[in-house]
């Protein structure tokens, strides 16, 4: 047990020990490219302790990858510290299926690891509904269970968890984290011990770009290593849900690139 828990860079372990909360902030980078061209742009992300900038991440992947399969790619995305460039986490998505409901082979999963060394795991859960992720440890065991809050008998998300969706709560879309033993994950009152928020930066920004902002709140008994893997989930999640913008949507229904 403790050499699964000693796994990570220096970096890793001084940035997200007594981290409780990390903002996760993609750039507009390529914002341009991908409202005129409608092929995605590389994914740039800042992490942020607080106000302060911690560190830097750029993805890496092949262009027509991006450009016919921008839900699926494969990538890889390495956090560098802010002021060394020092790797912290590396988190890769392999290539596989869309995430969809009552898919039984090639399930979606995204790899953390820190200086070649593994954190753990977010792998697609079997679901009919609503879609549900496992977050795993190295060693492959369940720890946390990840999905929207849930209404109609988990049959639905529930998006007003965070407030009236034409009010404060505009545009914010939560994952709920869930320890891996709990029996009942559904419904907008179930107890969860973390959460990562998918919050709004402005109107435009929402509406013309795919900046997006996460909030990832950690439960208080995660490691480092759990700590670092929901961070990766956030990256994740961010490129299975969340990879095209409002314009480029509509533009799509009427121009079939």
């Amino acid at each position: 047990m403790g050499e699964v828990m000693d796994r990570g860079t220096d970096a890793c372990k001084n940035h997200f020990a007594e981290c409780k909360v990390m903002n996760i902030r993609q750039t507009r980078r390529g914002w341009l490219q991908e409202l005129l061209l409608g092929c995605e742009a590389k994914t740039e992300f800042k992490y942020f302790t607080g106000k302060n900038q911690t560190a830097h991440s750029l993805e890496d992947s092949n262009d027509c990858e991006r450009c016919w399969f921008p839900q699926c790619y494969n990538w890889k995305m390495v956090v560098k510290e802010a002021n060394t460039d020092v790797e912290i986490i590396s988190v890769h998505r392999p290539m596989s299926l869309c995430v969809m409901a009552c898919k039984d082979c090639t399930p979606q999963e995204a790899i953390v690891t820190s200086n070649g060394e593994e954190m753990g795991r977010v792998k697609e859960e079997y679901f009919y509904c609503v879609e549900s992720f496992i977050i795993t440890d190295a060693k492959g065991d369940p720890k946390y269970r990840v999905h929207p809050p849930t209404c109609v008998r988990g049959m639905c998300v529930n998006y007003f968890t965070e407030g009236c969706m034409c009010g404060r709560g505009m545009c914010k879309i939560p994952f709920w984290i869930f320890d891996i033993n709990q029996e009942n994950t559904d419904g907008g009152d179930a107890v969860h011990i973390g959460k990562i928020l998918k919050k709004p930066k402005s109107v435009m920004t929402e509406i013309f770009t795919e900046a997006n902002a996460f909030e990832a709140t950690f439960p208080h008994d995660a490691d480092v290593a759990a700590k670092a893997t929901l961070v990766g989930a956030s990256m994740y999640f961010n490129s299975v849900f969340f990879e095209v913008s409002f314009v480029r949507q509509m533009l799509s229904k009427v121009v079939k690139f």
